[in-house]
């Protein structure tokens, strides 16, 4: 990956949902797990977990259970984030928190060079509740997202996304 300023790398990540087949290594796991644990949450309560998967079973068993997955079987690597309904600072809470840790581990990956696609879970309670059986959760522990992880075997381009119309000041539509 060539050298680009910081902000102009963030403008770069792209969902990536095709992956060469090469295995991530455990250090670069680590590194981005580390990153997910360093996001902003309510009163620093941290209320995330997350299972690290790698077992070609488990992506075809999520693979049936959503649909918009299939991507996932050509990964290295998957991280379900999940919230801990005890541990977040009041109800609902986890939802922003693992949200943040969730975006914490897309932006790691893609500075490692790595490519990831966020599975999304929440709010789908049938989903959800399929995650929590596969993964064997705990009852106050909630699946979130899965992110896929892999190295990109496609470059997605970029296009412009700042919209000023997206962009009010002081009030809506203030005049």
């Amino acid at each position: 990956m060539e050298q680009q300023s910081p902000i102009n790398w963030l403008f770069s990540r792209r969902s990536i949902r095709k992956y060469t087949g090469k295995t991530i290594p455990e250090e670069a796991i680590q590194t981005i797990l580390r990153a997910a644990m360093y996001a902003p949450s309510a009163v620093n309560k941290q209320p995330w977990h997350f299972i690290v998967v790698s077992d070609r079973a488990l992506f075809e068993k999520v693979t049936a259970i959503h649909r918009n997955a299939s991507f996932l079987a050509g990964a290295s690597h998957g991280i379900l984030v999940c919230g801990d309904e005890q541990q977040q600072h009041d109800n609902g809470y986890y939802v922003a928190d693992c949200g943040a840790a969730t975006q914490n581990i897309l932006l790691a990956a893609h500075m490692l060079g790595i490519g990831g696609c966020c599975i999304g879970i929440y709010p789908r309670e049938k989903r959800g509740a399929m995650f929590s059986e596969l993964f064997r959760l705990p009852g106050h522990i909630q699946p979130f997202a899965m992110v896929s992880l892999g190295y990109p075997a496609e470059e997605p381009q970029a296009g412009e996304r700042f919209n000023p119309q997206k962009v009010h000041r002081e009030r809506w539509n203030n005049q």
